[in-house]
């Protein structure tokens, strides 16, 4: 017969619950402040759904009412140096937050609100409504609302996307020394999502000082909780991480306050990740103003029950039953609250002309100027104005054969050395003598809590590093073992990382290198071989280097450094054992941006490649015997394009060859050609031809995976083929 031993987790789960007596013993001002955010949090929210009705929020509004009380339960426990994010429903949670950073003493409900409340009150009014004097310019509305200075750093609509995001803060934070933590807040939904369950993995094995904050408000749009998991408490995910949890009532906005202060008491003495779930409700649908009932997933009779324990009311009845305030005081500061959302909504609306008594519109001059549509989508390069760059005819050092994986580690620790702020993090990266193919060798041993072995969750640490780079106080490289993997990572890298600074405002830096190989060639197949330069080449905000060489790679990875901008750097498995000129002891130069290289020159026709290529491109073009000229790009994307040297190798040679090794599908060259065109039609005499692989992602046969890419073969016979035309 068979044991059975009940097996225990090692962290704790509680339920956690405010008595009478506690709120008898509770600080009166806590008690009032708490209702004085409260009520402002719910008046801001009922005059958004009254605009919304009015057709004066362009996008979504995610009503947090009703869910006041987890909000304000949990922020004011906080200080400002802590680090909070949130989701599509976050409203709440950042008013909150930028209340109690400029009111750290409390707020006294009865009173007027002062100068700096109705500032918070209106900038965020003003970011809901698309306005230019929004948080971030108009650019992120109701989902996407961000203060660093109040440690609000960012709501997101993608669910579960910012959990990996809060990760990079809270990091941050203890390398820094800090005791400051990061709180992370979604909802139910959110739970479910492997970025999430990913985050708590990588936090509980890193011990990061992180509380994930459920807000458990039954519905994920209609789909209730008891039908999307087995476990509707869902607290008990931290069981299975080793992450202490707490379950506690978020309408009961003391209650919530007690378990963030045990949360925060973990998490400050350095103990690791905490999960609180507070269970609460919307009063509204998903969005707008309309109950669940109107949609027919929630009943009546369950919205009342909810409703009757709404978080203010069951606040104000332990407030009159200490004879802190009377009920009449309690009603003036709920009317005060809603005049002052009327006077602030007057600052930004006027009377619509020529309409029915009562319509409104924003006021014209509140709009946004329409040039400032792509404006802050890639920094200025500001950062580099006082940069002096070298390159191969211009650089001054010694210059020796090197091979280009030795350099890749060289340069990378040597920064390392420099700069403090950069840390490397990624799958493998701190074993196997610099991970797969040694381009991190010896920098483990020489610095230990910078070189960061992830666990294979390219989403968390992805996300982990993007938080860190906006956290701004580090410079995170990531790298990828294979470039594919960025499908599974890409919705940080292309919904977060990517479009953070633009969707922010214009003005968030963020420091961030993704190192990836492209590996065709090495019988890998399909899922390991990608060339991903035509997919990000389409992603806004990311910038793109390719290097070819060993001397290229060193002066790129510094320039991607000192960027502040995120920057994909592209290395080939095919120039990793070869060795080519390279800087004996100056590592310390930057190539400039957006500046390509001419290989060789030529009359007849114009070769563009990058990385890898350009050595098959030079090949085909030296066995042939082509009156070629060849240029590395170096830079590939849209906003760093040498441009100059492209249109004046065209202008020679009137033919223009794109060659690169990936599939046509996801290519480069499909929209390098067609900006070619575009720019200096009057100059070809010949229609722009190409160079690719095929459709089929490379086979792990060795034929397949030859037919399927683009070698010196193919470049010649697409050169003989201009030349014979």
């Amino acid at each position: 017969m068979s044991t059975h031993t009940p097996l225990m987790p090692t962290s704790p789960w509680v339920q956690i619950a405010a008595t009478a007596d506690d709120y008898r013993q509770a600080d009166a001002e806590l008690l009032t402040t708490m209702l004085g955010q409260l009520v402002l949090i719910r008046a801001f929210e009922e005059y958004v759904l009254e605009l919304a009705g009015q057709g004066l929020v362009n996008g979504p509004a995610h009503s947090s009412i009703g869910q006041e009380g987890g909000a304000v339960g949990s922020v004011l426990a906080l200080t400002s140096a802590d680090s909070i994010n949130g989701s599509h429903r976050g409203h709440h949670q950042f008013l909150a937050k930028a209340l109690h950073h400029v009111t750290p003493k409390g707020i006294d409900p009865l009173a007027d609100p002062s100068d700096e409340m109705r500032t918070v009150l209106l900038r965020s009014l003003a970011e809901i409504c698309g306005l230019s004097r929004g948080f971030c310019r108009g650019r992120g509305g109701s989902m996407h609302l961000q203060w660093h200075e109040a440690g609000a750093v960012g709501t997101n609509a993608i669910v579960g996307g910012g959990v990996p995001l809060a990760a990079g803060y809270a990091w941050a934070h203890r390398q820094a020394g800090s005791d400051a933590v990061a709180v992370t807040y979604f909802g139910d939904g959110a739970v479910n999502i492997g970025s999430t369950l990913e985050t708590f993995n990588l936090a509980a094995a890193w011990r990061l000082p992180i509380c994930f904050f459920i807000e458990n408000n039954h519905y994920a749009v209609s789909t209730s909780v008891d039908e999307a998991t087995g476990e509707p408490r869902l607290s008990a995910r931290g069981l299975g991480f080793n992450i202490p949890s707490w379950r506690v009532d978020g309408q009961d906005v003391l209650a919530v306050h007690f378990a963030m202060q045990e949360a925060l008491q973990h998490m400050r003495k350095g103990r690791g990740p905490t999960i609180i779930e507070a269970d609460t409700y919307r009063f509204f649908h998903q969005n707008g103003a309309f109950p669940g009932s109107a949609f027919g997933y929630r009943s009546k009779e369950e919205e009342k029950a909810w409703r009757d324990r709404d978080p203010i009311r069951g606040l104000a009845g332990h407030l009159v039953s200490r004879n802190i305030l009377t009920d009449d005081e309690i009603g003036t500061a709920t009317r005060r609250a809603k005049d002052v959302m009327a006077e602030l909504g007057a600052e930004i609306l006027e009377p619509l002309p020529g309409g029915k008594p009562g319509q409104r519109r924003i006021k014209p001059a509140e709009w946004p100027d329409p040039g400032f549509r792509d404006v802050g989508l890639r920094g200025d390069l500001s950062e580099l104005r006082d940069v002096e760059f070298a390159d191969t005819e211009t650089f001054s050092g010694a210059v020796g054969q090197r091979k280009f994986i030795e350099v890749i580690a060289a340069v990378l620790g040597r920064r390392m050395e420099a700069d403090p702020a950069v840390v490397i993090m990624g799958e493998d990266v701190h074993r196997l003598n610099g991970g797969t193919n040694g381009a991190t060798r010896g920098l483990a041993e020489r610095f230990p809590d910078r070189i960061l072995g992830t666990p294979i969750s390219e989403n968390a640490f992805t996300g982990l590093g993007g938080g860190v780079a906006l956290d701004g106080r580090y410079k995170p490289i990531v790298e990828f073992m294979y470039a594919d993997f960025m499908w599974v990572a890409a919705d940080q890298l292309f919904n977060q990382i990517g479009k953070a600074r633009h969707m922010f405002g214009g003005d968030s830096a963020v420091p961030f290198v993704l190192r990836s190989k492209v590996a065709m060639g090495t019988g890998y197949g399909s899922q390991h071989s990608m060339d991903p330069a035509g997919v990000f080449a389409t992603a806004p905000g990311w910038r793109i280097v390719a290097p070819s060489t060993p001397f290229d790679y060193v002066g790129l990875m510094n320039t991607a450094l000192a960027c502040n901008d995120p920057v994909v750097v592209l290395e080939h498995v095919d120039l990793y054992t070869g060795t080519g000129d390279a800087p004996v002891d100056d590592l310390d130069y930057l190539l400039p941006v957006g500046k390509a290289a001419v290989r060789r020159t030529g009359s007849a026709v114009t070769v563009i490649s990058y990385l890898a290529m350009v050595n098959y491109c030079l090949q085909a073009v030296a066995d042939g015997g082509f009156d070629a000229e060849v240029i590395d790009l170096r830079w590939l994307d849209r906003a760093s394009l040498d441009w100059d040297t492209i249109g004046e190798s065209i202008k020679k040679t009137n033919r223009v060859v794109i060659a690169e090794q990936g599939a046509v599908g996801t290519s480069y060259g499909g929209w390098l050609a067609d900006e070619i065109q575009r720019r200096f039609f009057d100059w070809l005499d010949h229609p722009v031809e190409r160079v690719t692989g095929g459709e089929a992602s490379p086979s792990i046969s060795r034929v397949l995976e030859r037919a399927a890419i683009a070698k010196a073969e193919e470049v010649a016979a697409k050169l003989t083929e201009i030349v014979e035309a």
